[in-house]
């Protein structure tokens, strides 16, 4: 990602990839899929950076540590 593009703006042409390459299907389970493609992603640079500290890295992503804890076993990251 260049040092002009953002997340938001990263995020936004993704989704309008998609949908173009929907090809005027209906989306299905828009929200969950993109949550799930964000998240294991987050989940594993922030977990790199806390140095794999659960206690830190819920602090820095605003979740208790059992939230995350579940998260990182929902994703295969335990």
């Amino acid at each position: 990602m260049s040092s002009h593009n953002n997340l938001h703006d990263c995020v936004r042409a993704s989704l309008e990839d998609y949908f173009r390459d929907l090809n005027g299907t209906d989306p299905a389970g828009l929200h969950d899929m993109l949550v799930k493609a964000v998240e294991k992603p987050l989940l594993e640079v922030v977990m790199e950076q806390a140095q794999n500290n659960q206690s830190r890295a819920a602090q820095w992503l605003g979740l208790n540590r059992n939230t995350l804890r579940k998260k990182l076993l929902e994703h295969h990251l335990l």
